[in-house]
This record gives C-alpha cells, sequence and structure tokens, in this order.
C-alpha cells in the first residue's frame, strides 16, 4: 500500500471490495445451484441493495480522492443495481448485457491497481464473459462455470478487504534470482 494514500480511499477501498465480494459471493453461488434451493434470482436483493446501491455509494465517495476504485465501483454499482431491477426479457438481450458487464470487468482488469484487484476484476470478467456466452447458447453447464467464476471472484474481493483490514500478505513473494542471474539483470 502507497503511504500517499489517503485515510478515507482506503476504508473506501475496504468497503467496496467487501460489497463486491458479498455480491459476487451471493450471485455465484446462487448461479451455480450448489446450496438447494437458492438460485440466481435469490441474490436479487443483495445485488440490488449491497452490490447496487451501496457500491455505488462507496465510489462516489471515492471519487472524492480521485482514485480509480471509485471509477470501478460507481460503474460495478450502476451495473449489479441495473441488473437486479430490470427484466432482461429474451436470452439474447441477458447475453448482451452480461457482455457488456464483461467489457466493463474488463477495462478495469487492465486499467490496473493493485495485484488483488486486478485478479477480483479478471476474474469477474471470465465470469459475465462465460455467462454471456451461457445465455446465448442456452447452455446450463456453461451457466454453472460462469457462477463459479464469480463466486471465486468474490473470495477474491474478500479476502482482499479482510487483508487489508488484518494486514495479511496482499502480493505474491518474488522468486529469488536463479544461478547468474542478477538483481538487475
Amino acid at each position: 500500500m502507497d503511504n500517499d494514500v489517503s485515510a478515507g480511499s482506503v476504508s473506501s477501498t475496504v468497503v467496496g471490495r467487501l460489497a463486491l465480494g458479498v455480491t459476487l459471493l451471493a450471485f455465484g453461488l446462487g448461479t451455480t445451484g450448489v446450496i438447494d434451493g437458492v438460485g440466481t434470482s435469490d441474490a436479487v436483493t443483495v445485488a440490488h441493495y449491497v452490490g447496487g446501491v451501496a457500491l455505488f455509494l462507496v465510489g462516489l465517495l471515492a471519487l472524492r480522492d480521485s482514485t480509480a476504485s471509485g471509477v470501478g465501483y460507481v460503474a460495478l454499482g450502476a451495473l449489479w443495481f441495473t441488473w437486479a431491477v430490470s427484466d432482461p426479457g429474451s436470452a439474447n438481450a441477458a447475453g448482451l448485457f452480461l457482455l457488456l458487464f464483461a467489457l466493463v470487468a474488463l477495462t478495469l482488469t487492465v486499467a490496473g491497481g493493485d495485484t488483488l484487484g486486478q485478479v477480483t476484476h479478471g476474474l469477474l470478467f471470465l465470469a459475465m464473459l462465460v455467462l454471456a456466452v451461457a445465455a446465448f447458447a442456452d447452455s446450463s453447464a456453461l451457466t454453472k462455470a460462469g457462477g463459479w467464476l464469480a463466486a471465486l471472484s468474490g473470495v477474491v474481493a474478500w479476502y482482499a478487504a479482510t487483508a487489508a483490514l488484518a494486514h495479511w500478505p496482499t502480493a505474491l513473494p518474488r522468486r529469488a534470482a536463479g544461478r547468474g542471474v542478477t538483481a538487475t539483470g
């Protein structure tokens, strides 16, 4: 973590990651059908209030510090809110929405940030892409795979928030240079 980061942006990032993590876990696990009697539609309330409203508000707070995470949280909050309150209509319309959601996640992935944030957004991109293809192809197997990717993304977001609060490691240790290789070259 940079020493230049203000306390407001750090707390916004932690709250944003917790909100994103909870939303992705609820959505992902609901989509997989792994819990008897729990489906994707059961994640709508979480997606509406935690993923939509809370994430959007956290994003607005983070924007006051001009942070990239603020842009991400506002965009993701708007998408989760839209998903929760809209009726997708056809499978192709749902697939198109998921594809557009995937493109936003891809933008957040390549925009940079810390490693855990990039992994979270990268997994979110893959989840939404797989779910979009599943909607277009009407494939329940791909839908479950996309759900597992979304849940995994939620676990990474949750870990990133918890690690920041608990001062756990947030980066993989670097491997020592091999024989004959110096640190400078």
